[in-house]
Order: structure tokens, then sequence, then C-alpha cells
């Protein structure tokens, strides 16, 4: 008869924590997500929100994107603002993981779902992750294999870099390593950071002006990559002995590989639709089914893009 009395109960809790879960389920037209992004201007975060996008329409929720212009307290007073509106869930990508540390425990003392991606927040309950290193070399290995080969590794490299952002400072060393590695004998004559086109194209401007036999730029994203490539074509740039590399994989990039006579040659995809997507459908599964004690990690793959493969149709753009 115990035994009985214990099943019963038993049953009974499982049948009220079902009906407590189906009661806290939400109406999708209700359901908002708010993604503070550090910089508009750069491709990629348009690529994280494109992707976003795609999946709030398809679960008929809310999606805004606030634009941080790379400014660690706008980007703080957004979350804030966004945790007062009630948000049922805020994401990021974080100019300084450590400014917003606190506001993301404020948001999950309030019962918001916390996300990041690329360049995440530890106490997040969604962590989009990446190896900023490690994707450093993958950029880095394909322009130093194209100076192997095509410059016998005789000759001046700039590299365009996020350094002004902590945490992607490693991207940098990546690619600066995998040069050293692979091309000792080039000379790098410039590390500057320009994380978005007019910045890359100030850098490489500045750059010509003390070396105007520049044969390489490498940059850490696409979106300063597109602004050195820029300023080699103005500067009348041109021929198999010059290049431009990056990562990220861009619409804009892309196009831009696939010109005539095109010195740009290759980028790394970083998939930031796939993470947009998958982010949002997973705190979507957390709004509606409740935060799992344990956080919640992936990990954004990454692919070498040469412009061969671009030119022959093999590499598919992935948004």
């Amino acid at each position: 008869m115990k035994l009985k009395k214990i099943a019963i109960a038993l049953m009974a809790a499982a049948t009220f924590g079902f009906c407590a879960n189906a009661e806290a389920a939400k109406d999708p037209k209700d359901i908002q997500i708010g993604f503070s992004v550090p910089q508009l201007a750069n491709p990629w975060f348009v690529g994280v929100k494109m992707g976003m996008d795609k999946a709030c329409e398809e679960l008929g929720i809310k999606c805004i994107s606030i634009d941080a212009q790379y400014r660690v307290d706008k980007q703080l007073s957004d979350l804030e603002n966004m945790i007062t509106a009630q948000y049922d869930a805020i994401f990021t990508t974080a100019i300084d993981a450590n400014a917003l540390m606190a506001t993301f425990e404020d948001a999950k003392k309030a019962g918001i779902v916390t996300g990041s991606i690329a360049q995440t927040v530890p106490n997040s309950n969604l962590v989009y992750g990446m190896d900023e290193y490690a994707y450093g070399k993958a950029i880095g290995t394909q322009a130093a294999n194209w100076a192997k080969n095509t410059l016998k590794c005789k000759g001046k490299a700039a590299l365009i870099t996020q350094d002004n952002v902590e945490a992607v400072k490693r991207r940098g060393d990546g690619i600066e390593d995998a040069l050293k590695s692979i091309c000792p004998e080039m000379e790098l004559v410039a590390r500057q950071a320009g994380d978005n086109p007019s910045r890359g194209m100030a850098v490489i401007e500045s750059v010509l002006q003390r070396h105007p036999d520049l044969n390489l730029v490498i940059a850490t994203n696409d979106s300063g990559g597109i602004g050195g490539y820029e300023a080699m074509v103005a500067n009348g740039i041109s021929g198999d002995d010059r290049a431009v590399f990056s990562g990220d994989a861009t619409r804009e990039a892309l196009a831009l590989i696939q010109e005539p006579n095109s010195i740009y040659r290759g980028t790394v995809d970083l998939y930031p639709f796939k993470g947009g997507y998958e982010s949002v459908k997973i705190m979507y599964d957390m709004i509606q089914n409740g935060i799992p004690e344990e956080q919640v990690t992936r990990m954004l793959p990454y692919v070498e893009v040469p412009q061969a493969d671009v030119l022959s149709g093999k590499y598919k753009a992935t948004y």
C-alpha cells in the first residue's frame, strides 16, 4: 500500500510538472529576443542577424537587433534596456565580456534567457563560441601557402587585425604565427587594427605610403579585408604577385573574389548565418521549456575558401 501511495504521488508530481510547463509556454507572437550587435558595418554580424531573422520568422517570434557601434557603454546600456523591457532572451557578441557579466547575471535572475556568439560572455545560458587562435591560423595558413607558392616567401605583408577587441587578439596571433612558420622570410611591415571597411582601407592606405611594393594583405575578418582590398585597387595595385586574404566568407567578400583579375584570393567561412539561426532555435527552446541547469555550448565551424573554389562553383555560399 505504501509503495502504491508513493507511485501515485510521483505520477501526480509528474503530471503537475507537465502542466506547469504547458502553462508556462508562451504564445510565440509575444516572444521577443534582443540582439546587441557590436557593429552592423561588419558584414559577419549582418550574417548572424540574417540567420536570427530567418529563425524568428519560422517560429513566429520577434527579433530586435540594435547596433552598439563598437562602444562598450552603449552595448551595456542596450542590454540593460532589454532587461528592463522584459525581453524573453538577450543575445550578443561581447565587445568586452567582463563588462557584461554582471548584466547577464541580472538577466538570469529576472528569468531572461542569455546567449552569446563568437566573442562570448562566460556566464551565458548559451555559449556559441569559437577558437580564435585556430581560426586565425586557418586564415594565415591559406595566405602563407599562397606566398610560399607564388613569391617563394620573398615579399612584404601587412596584417589588419581586431586588436582593439581583447577577445580577438588571439586571431591575429594565429595569422602571424602561421605566416612566420610557413614563410619566415616574409617581411611583416605592419600589424594594425581595422575592423571595418573604412578602417581597413585607412590602414592599408597608410602602409602603402611607406611600402608601395606591398604584396600581401591579411585581415582577421572580411570587413577589414574588404577595406584593404579597396585601398590596393584604388592605388592601381594588381598582378599575380599581389593578394588579399581574410576570414568570414561574407557576401561582399565573395563578390570581390569573383571580380575579373581580382587579387582577393581567399577567405574562411565562419558560418554566421548558421550560428545566428541555431542560437535562436536553442534560446526559443529555453524560453518555452525552461533553462537547463548546465550551460549549452556550441562551436562555430570554419572552412577555408580559396578563390579557385569560388570561381569553379565548388564552394557554395552558406547564406
